[in-house]
C-alpha cells in the first residue's frame, strides 16, 4: 500500500474523535456534563496524538520502515488541533473568556498552568510546521526548535496526572510510555556520541 493512501486512512481517523464528539452534542449523548465530556475527550486525544507523533522516530529506525516519517507532521498538527479544542473549550464553555478568571486559575491552579504550558509550547511547532518554514529557519535551528515538542509531552504528561489527582493510572500509562520513548531518543544520542 503506497503512502498517500494511508495517509488518508490516518487523516480520516484522527478526524474519527472531532466527529463522535460533534454527532453527540448533535444528538444531546454526551452525557450530564458535555463539556466535561469534550473536555476530557480532546485533551486525551491531544495527548494520545503527541505521543504517536513521538513514536515516529523509533519505529522508523527499529523497523526500518524511512516512509514513517511522513506521518509525524500529520500527528503532531493533529496534536494541537486537538490541544486547541481543549483550551477553546475550557476558555470559553467552561469560563466565558473571563480574563481575569483565566488568569487567576492559571496562577492557582498548577494543573492549568501545565497545560497552558504544553499549549503555548506547540504554538511555535505547529506555526513553523512547513516545508517554506524549514527553508527560512534552516534545517538545523528547525530541528532545534522542534525538540521543544518533548517538553510540550512532559508539561501535557503532569497536566493530566495533575488534573485526576486520585487515579492516576491513565496519565501514569502515558508517563511509562513518554519515559521509554525519551529514554530510547537519550539510549541513541549517548551511543552516537560514544561512537564519534
Amino acid at each position: 500500500m503506497s503512502i498517500r493512501p494511508l495517509k488518508a486512512v490516518l487523516f480520516a481517523a484522527a478526524l474519527g474523535p472531532v466527529a463522535w464528539l460533534g454527532w453527540g452534542a448533535w444528538t444531546d449523548a454526551l452525557g450530564a456534563n458535555p463539556i466535561e465530556t469534550i473536555t476530557r475527550e480532546t485533551g486525551t486525544w491531544t495527548l494520545r496524538l503527541l505521543v504517536l507523533s513521538l513514536a515516529i522516530t523509533p519505529l522508523r529506525r527499529l523497523t526500518g520502515w524511512n516512509d514513517a516519517i511522513r506521518f509525524r507532521r500529520m500527528l503532531g498538527l493533529f496534536a494541537f488541533f486537538y490541544g486547541t479544542l481543549h483550551l477553546l473549550t475550557y476558555v470559553w464553555l467552561d469560563q466565558f473568556f473571563d480574563g481575569a478568571a483565566l488568569l487567576k486559575d492559571v496562577y492557582k491552579r498548577p494543573f492549568i498552568t501545565a497545560g497552558a504550558t504544553a499549549f503555548f509550547v506547540m504554538l511555535p511547532l505547529a506555526l513553523t510546521s512547513t516545508a517554506g518554514m524549514i527553508r527560512r529557519l534552516g534545517g538545523r535551528a528547525w530541528r532545534r526548535l522542534h525538540q521543544l515538542v518533548y517538553l510540550a509531552a512532559i508539561a501535557g504528561v503532569v497536566h493530566y496526572w495533575w488534573l485526576v489527582k486520585a487515579d492516576i493510572r491513565r496519565p501514569r500509562t502515558y508517563a511509562l510510555l513518554l519515559a521509554m520513548l525519551l529514554g530510547y531518543r537519550a539510549f541513541v544520542a549517548l551511543r552516537s556520541r560514544a561512537r564519534a
